[in-house]
């Protein structure tokens, strides 16, 4: 446990430190709260009056020992049904990194708040029941991390405790997910066992899991190489506010603020601003009230352009490289969010970056099996949870990259208009691995059962 001031110095000394930002994701009662909890005492990322409050309730409720699950599951539903329900941030850090954590929930009710929390990760962490092995929760939660294309994938298989221990048990579910990940275009995942309740190889090496040669979680947590380098892919730059004081000290003054997709700008680049395809060059770079030189991936700064162009928010300033194509015809995966099923027909709007503009789904390609990874096709619609590959026609042109190379400018939202809900998250061009799903033995979805809508340009929607 440690006191205000110590966390305070702690992440002081760690702030030249890398930053990671990590997902975890399990089955309902596989103990993840009591992981992440585990992770958070062990590497002293308590505060004293948190560690104070959870063992005063771990007594009312007659336990010998605090439940560390306590110190995520804070909305009064989780702690009296004993499950996560939304996703939960926490911030810690260690003399060697920075962490984000996002808790994400494991019941399948809940499984499109796993995309909240692994939409920025850089790593997942995916928990597996030593007992129940890999379920079709656990699959599940592979395949969205695939989709998501979170770079690092960790199995942790838990409550090894349980299982005594044994080496055969871990080895057989390590196998058998790797093989489940590798269909699915993951590569690299790095399997750890654990007990997360007794503390075994969360934090500290286990004595019990001699073994076991590896690092332990947080180790590991600890040294996965993060981050690439911005020059390693093409300006991307949406623009979020143009800035025009018009006061006499800025009298001419006409600047465009945003945040900095990817890629590195310089003053003197030649760029494209999409979907017009005006080119001209950056005259100036303004951050935090300063003139420079230079701005790279994720800064927020304001360009100033050589030319007088006509850009408004939701316009995408490109640069480094060939620009990305502006279209009104986009097919994208998708893993839909809402409880109400998304069917062809349907109008929604589609928010990309700063631009939001309004879209037809003219097709439903086909539904993925997460069990089998059978494209099931002629589905009418998509329920809650599920994943799939749709087709969109859009009122005016959207300037998408392909989400295999632009994690942030490649996905996009569906949102009903109506009431401002949000209802798909998608990946455009083919955001899983080629080998990922069965196509070949793709199959009629007669499952489902929605009314569909029939496609219509009318009041000028598309």
């Amino acid at each position: 446990m440690t006191s205000l001031t110590e966390q305070v110095a702690g992440l002081a000394d760690a702030s030249a430190t890398t930053l990671l930002r990590f997902a975890t994701a399990g089955s309902v009662d596989d103990g993840k709260s009591t992981l992440v909890g585990r992770l958070l005492h062990d590497s002293k990322s308590v505060l004293t009056d948190q560690m104070e409050a959870v063992e005063a309730v771990s007594a009312q409720r007659g336990q010998d020992a605090p439940d560390l699950a306590l110190l995520t599951d804070g909305l009064r539903a989780e702690r009296e049904q004993g499950i996560t329900i939304d996703v939960a941030y926490r911030y810690f850090a260690t003399a060697r990194r920075r962490f984000i954590l996002a808790d994400t929930p494991g019941h399948v009710q809940y499984t499109r708040n796993m995309v909240t929390g692994a939409s920025t990760a850089d790593l997942a962490v995916v928990l597996v029941d030593a007992r129940n092995g890999v379920i079709e929760q656990t699959r599940r939660h592979a395949a969205v991390a695939a989709l998501l294309r979170v770079p690092h994938v960790v199995l942790a298989v838990n409550k090894m405790d349980l299982v005594g221990y044994q080496e055969s048990v871990f080895a057989a579910i390590a196998e058998e997910f790797t093989a489940y990940a590798a269909s699915l275009g993951i590569t690299g995942v790095v399997a750890i066992p654990i007990s997360a309740l007794a503390g075994d190889n969360v934090v500290e090496p286990s004595a019990r899991m001699d073994w076991y040669g590896g690092p332990t979680l947080l180790e590991h947590l600890e040294t996965v190489p993060v981050g690439s380098d911005p020059g390693g892919q093409p300006a991307r730059f949406p623009v979020q506010y143009v800035i025009r004081p018009q006061s006499p000290e800025y009298r001419d003054y006409r600047g465009y603020a945003g945040q900095l997709a990817s890629g590195v700008l310089r003053v003197g680049d030649a760029v494209t601003v999409l979907p017009s395809g005006h080119t001209t060059t950056v005259a100036a770079i303004d951050a935090l009230g300063r003139e420079s030189d230079v701005a790279w991936a994720p800064q927020s700064v304001t360009l100033r352009l050589a030319d007088d162009i006509d850009i408004s928010r939701g316009d995408l300033i490109a640069g480094g490289g060939p620009a990305p194509v502006p279209t009104r015809d986009i097919e994208a995966d998708v893993c839909h969010l809402n409880d109400r099923p998304l069917h062809i027909g349907a109008k929604v709007l589609l928010k990309h970056t700063t631009r939001t503009v309004r879209a037809l789904v003219t097709d439903i390609a086909y539904r993925i099996d997460i069990g089998t990874l059978e494209q099931r096709s002629g589905a009418q619609g998509l329920k809650s949870n599920d994943i799939g590959r749709v087709v969109l026609r859009t009122a005016e042109p959207v300037a998408l990259d392909r989400y295999t190379g632009n994690r942030r400018t490649g996905s996009f939202l569906l949102i009903d208009p109506a009431d401002g809900a949000t209802l798909t998250a998608g990946m455009a061009g083919e955001a899983f691995s080629t080998s990922a799903t069965v196509s070949a033995h793709a199959t009629p979805d007669a499952s489902d059962s929605y009314d569909a809508s029939p496609s219509s340009e009318e009041n000028g929607w598309v």
